[in-house]
């Protein structure tokens, strides 16, 4: 979700926007929160929206040093601050046509402008719309009809690759 900024969150997206872009990553979201007498650094970055899989633990790790050092050498933050990188998650609500294209592969739920709910497997999402693997086939869906989308948890996946 990229926001409308200014104030200390601008300063922040200002200094970390090019060292997550030369990782090669997606600067999702920038939020500074006081917390006390400090203040709380939240840095959302994600995969670019062709790549299809989660971001690993090693590429988040090495990404948070680099956003550490830049922000250590430009100190867009007053005082004490803690700083925290992560990804959007799977709680994230898909709003935008990259939220979608992220969520390819995955089990999804759509909540439709008209009331309707439609789930299934998406299996790819462009400007002209969604289209989804669901029980009883394909089903496509405009992007303007989606009132809201959820990535739902997959455990069917789990358990057939245990198998």
């Amino acid at each position: 979700m990229v926001t409308s900024q200014s104030g200390p969150a601008q300063k922040v997206r200002d200094v970390v926007s090019p060292v997550v872009s030369a990782a090669g990553l997606f600067l999702e979201d920038v939020e500074v929160a006081r917390s006390g007498r400090r203040h709380v650094v939240r840095v959302v970055v994600d995969l670019d929206e062709d790549a299809v899989g989660s971001l690993g633990s090693d590429a988040l790790a090495d990404v948070s040093r680099d956003v550490s050092a830049a922000l250590d050498r430009h100190d867009p933050v007053q005082g004490e601050y803690v700083l925290e990188v992560s990804t959007p998650g799977t709680s994230r609500p898909l709003t935008e046509l990259r939220h979608f294209r992220r969520a390819r592969t995955r089990l999804v739920r759509l909540a439709l402008r008209d009331g309707r709910t439609v789930s299934g497997r998406l299996v790819d999402a462009g400007p002209d719309g969604l289209r989804l693997e669901g029980d009883s086939g394909p089903v496509d869906v405009a992007l303007d009809d989606v009132a809201r989308g959820t990535v739902e948890l997959d455990f069917r996946s789990t358990e057939d690759e245990e198998a």
